[in-house]
C-alpha cells in the first residue's frame, strides 16, 4: 500500500513538473507575441479583419429667425466597389443596374477604373440600398461592393429662400448662400476608423458601438437666420405675381428691419430648387440682392436729398422754376414726362421727381459733397453681409467728374449700387439718420446647442442729423401720399418711399440699352414708428410699362399690406395729436352748396390732415397740390368756389 501511494505521489509530481513547464513555455510565448511580436500581429490582424472606415456627422442645420428649418442633413448610405476584387464584372453590372438606376456600361466603366475603392453611386434611397445589401447577401458580394455613410443635404421648403440658404455639393461642401459662407461651421466632421468585421465582412457588434458615439467636435454647428419664412413666403408670391404681370427678366425683392439691420426676407425669381440645383442655369443659383449693380434711378434721390437738406442748400419750400429740361454740359436733360412743371417748390421736386430740379441741386452740391454723402450711407463699398459674392458697386472719382456727371448722378444715373445698398440707406433714413449693418446671421448654436455666435446690432455711422432726417420723411411720405408713389398706399397706414425708373446698362458697360429699364420702389413704415424697409426691383419688364412708380409700387403695396397683417403691425397713429386747434362740431361736418351740373364745389380745407385733404380733392376730381406739413391752414382757391373738374388747388400745412 505504501509503495503504491508512492508511485501515485511521484506521478503526481511529475506531472505537476511537466505541467508547470507547459505553463512556463506558454507564458514565455505569450510575452513573447504581445511585446516581442505584438505590433506586427495587430497589423496582420487588422488588414485581415479590420475594415477602414469614415465616420460622418451630418452637417449642422440652417434655421430660420423662428427655428423652422431651412436646411437639414441625413445621414444615407452610398455604394463603392473595389474593382481589384471583382470576379465576373459583367454578371456584378447586370444584376446591380436595376437595382441603383444606373446603366450596365457606367459601372463597367467603374469597375475598369481599377484600384481599391470607387464610387458606383452616392446617396442610395432606402429602397435602393436595402436592395443592393440583399444582391450582397445572395451573392457574396462582401469582397468587392461595400457602402459607406454620408450625410445628404435636404431642403424641406424647396425653393423657399434658396438664394439665401444657397446648396451643397459632394463632399459636403457648400457651394453658394448662407452653405458657402459658413461652410467651416456647418460642415460634418469626417473621423477615419478601423471597424473590425468577421470572416464574412459583417461588422462586430462592440466595434459598431464604439464607432457611434454622440458627436462633441467644433463642427456641425446650427446657424439661425434673421429671415422669417413667413415674410419670405409673402414676398415670393408677389414677385412671382409681378414676373406674371410684366413678364420682365427677373425681379427682386428685400424686406429689412429699419432700426436692427435684421434681412427679414430677399428673394429674386425665378429662382431654382437647391435639391436639384444642377437642374437649373447657373445664372439662377446667384443672389441679384447683393450681386447684382445698376444704375437705381430716381430711388437714389431720397440720398440726394438729404445731402441738400443737411447741407441747407434747399428748403421744403424753397421755390424751383422748372422749365422741363435743363443744358450742363452740352448734355439735355428732361423730366420723366418730358414737359415743364413750372413754378414748384423743393416738395414738388421730390414729390413729382423733377429731374429739372435734383440736376440743381447736384450742381450746388458739386461732386466731393454729392459722391461723399454717397459714401456716408454706405454706397460704393460691400456692406458686410454674411453671403458671397457682394458686390460693392461703383462711384465716379469726384477729380474725375464733369458737370454732367454731377448732374446725371443727382438724378440716380452715373452710379451703380446694389438692391442691399439701396434699400440699407432707405433704413439709415427710416432710423432717425444712422446707418447700421445689414445682418443675415442671428445667432450661431455649438452642436450641444449652447451658444457659439449671437450677432448684435451695428451702427455703422449717423448720415444726417436727426431733424433733417425728420424733415426728409416728411418730404417721402408726401411721394406715395400724393406723389409718384400713390399705388404704394396702403388704408389706415403711413408709407414714406421713392419711386425709380433707370434705362438699363449695356453689359459692356458702354451706354444704355434702347428700350430695357428697370422699374423700382423704396420705402418703408409706419412713418410713425418704422417697423419694415422694403424695395422692389423688377428689371425689364417686357409689357412697356417701365415706370416704378405704375408697375413696382403696386408690388410694395401688396406687400407692405400683407406683411402688416403678418407682423400685426397696428394702423398708424395720428403723428400731431395734440398740436391740433379744437375743431367745432360744424366745422367738422362742412355743408357745401350743390354745383352746377359739369362743375365741382372747392372744399374747405381748413384743419384737415394732409391724407384727409387729399382724399377731400380725390373725391371730387381735384388736382391736389400740398406745401409744408402738419394741418391745412390755407388753399389757394377759397372753400365753396364752383371750379371745373380737374382744377388745381395748392393747400398749405403747418403745425396748429
Amino acid at each position: 500500500m505504501n509503495e503504491e501511494r508512492r508511485k501515485i505521489q511521484r506521478h503526481i509530481r511529475v506531472f505537476s513538473l511537466v505541467l508547470l513547464g507547459m505553463i512556463g513555455i506558454i507564458a514565455v510565448r505569450y510575452g513573447w507575441l504581445q511585446l516581442v511580436d505584438g505590433k506586427d500581429l495587430t497589423a496582420r490582424m487588422e488588414s485581415q479583419v479590420g475594415m477602414e472606415y469614415k465616420l460622418q456627422s451630418p452637417r449642422g442645420p440652417i434655421l430660420d429667425r423662428n427655428g423652422r428649418e431651412l436646411a437639414v442633413s441625413t445621414m444615407t448610405k452610398s455604394l463603392y466597389v473595389d474593382p481589384s476584387h471583382v470576379k465576373d464584372a459583367d454578371t456584378l453590372a447586370a444584376q446591380l443596374s436595376p437595382l441603383i438606376g444606373v446603366s450596365e456600361e457606367e459601372i463597367l466603366d467603374d469597375i475598369a477604373t481599377g484600384g481599391g475603392f470607387v464610387w458606383v453611386k452616392r446617396w442610395l434611397p432606402q429602397e435602393q440600398y436595402e436592395a443592393v445589401r440583399q444582391l450582397i447577401r445572395d451573392n457574396e458580394y462582401n469582397d468587392c461592393l461595400g457602402f459607406r455613410d454620408e450625410a445628404k443635404r435636404f431642403y424641406p421648403n424647396d425653393s423657399l429662400g434658396a438664394n439665401i440658404v444657397g446648396f451643397v455639393g459632394t463632399d459636403d461642401k457648400g457651394l453658394d448662400g448662407v452653405e458657402q459662407s459658413m461652410d467651416a461651421l456647418l460642415k460634418g466632421d469626417v473621423r477615419e476608423s478601423v471597424l473590425k468585421s468577421d470572416n464574412r465582412g459583417r461588422p462586430i457588434l462592440d466595434s459598431i458601438f464604439s464607432s457611434h458615439r454622440p458627436y462633441r467636435g467644433e463642427y456641425c454647428k446650427t446657424v439661425e437666420l434673421t429671415i422669417d419664412s413667413g415674410v419670405q413666403f409673402i414676398v415670393e408670391q408677389e414677385i412671382a405675381k409681378a414676373m406674371a404681370e410684366n413678364n420682365p427678366h427677373r425681379v427682386t425683392c428685400v424686406v429689412m428691419e429699419p432700426k436692427t439691420g435684421n434681412v427679414l426676407a430677399m428673394a429674386t425669381t425665378p429662382g431654382y430648387n437647391p435639391n436639384e440645383f444642377d437642374q437649373y442655369p447657373a445664372e439662377y443659383w446667384k443672389n441679384p440682392a447683393v450681386s447684382f449693380i445698376y444704375e437705381p434711378g430716381s430711388t437714389f434721390k431720397s440720398v440726394v436729398a438729404a445731402a441738400a437738406l443737411q447741407e441747407k442748400i434747399v428748403s421744403p419750400n424753397q421755390v424751383f422754376v422748372d422749365p422741363g429740361y435743363v443744358m450742363v454740359s452740352g448734355h439735355k436733360i428732361l423730366n420723366w414726362s418730358g414737359t415743364s412743371f413750372g413754378t414748384v417748390t423743393f416738395t414738388d421736386v421730390v414729390k413729382n421727381s423733377l429731374n429739372t430740379g435734383f440736376a440743381q441741386v447736384g450742381l450746388h452740391l458739386g461732386s466731393e459733397r454729392l459722391t461723399n454723402y454717397a459714401k456716408t450711407f454706405g454706397f460704393g463699398q460691400p456692406t458686410g453681409i454674411e453671403l458671397p459674392g457682394e458686390e460693392s458697386g461703383l462711384l465716379f472719382n469726384p477729380s474725375d467728374m464733369r458737370a454732367s456727371d454731377v448732374a446725371t448722378m443727382a438724378i440716380g444715373q452715373s452710379i451703380a449700387v446694389t438692391p442691399l445698398q439701396l434699400v440699407t440707406a432707405m433704413s439709415a433714413i427710416a432710423n432717425d439718420g444712422i446707418l447700421l449693418k445689414p445682418q443675415i446671421i442671428k445667432t450661431i448654436r455649438n452642436a450641444d446647442g449652447s451658444v457659439y455666435e449671437e450677432k448684435q446690432r451695428t451702427e455703422v455711422r449717423r448720415t444726417i442729423d436727426s431733424e433733417t432726417d425728420k424733415t426728409l420723411v416728411g418730404l417721402l411720405e408726401q411721394v406715395v401720399a400724393t406723389g409718384g408713389g400713390k399705388k404704394a398706399q396702403v388704408k389706415g397706414y403711413r408709407i414714406a418711399g421713392k419711386t425709380g425708373t433707370a434705362q438699363k446698362i449695356r453689359t459692356d458697360g458702354a451706354g444704355y440699352l434702347d428700350g430695357h429699364y428697370i422699374a423700382s420702389f423704396c420705402g418703408f413704415a409706419p412713418v410713425e414708428d418704422p417697423q419694415i424697409a422694403v424695395l422692389v426691383i423688377i428689371d425689364d419688364p417686357g409689357t412697356g410699362n417701365y415706370y416704378g412708380g405704375q408697375i413696382a409700387a403696386p408690388v410694395a403695396g401688396r406687400i407692405f399690406s400683407q406683411l402688416f397683417r403678418y407682423l400685426h403691425i397696428a394702423p398708424s397713429s395720428d403723428p400731431f395729436v395734440g398740436m391740433k386747434a379744437p375743431v367745432t362740431e360744424e366745422k367738422a361736418k362742412p355743408v357745401y352748396r350743390p354745383a352746377p351740373d359739369g362743375k365741382v364745389v372747392m372744399p374747405d380745407f381748413n384743419g384737415m390732415s394732409l391724407r384727409e385733404a387729399a382724399q377731400a380733392a380725390a373725391e371730387r376730381g381735384l388736382a391736389f397740390e400740398s406745401e409744408g406739413s402738419g394741418y391745412a391752414s390755407g388753399q389757394s382757391i377759397p372753400p365753396n368756389t364752383i371750379v371745373d373738374p380737374g382744377a388745381d388747388v395748392t393747400v398749405t400745412f403747418s403745425p396748429n
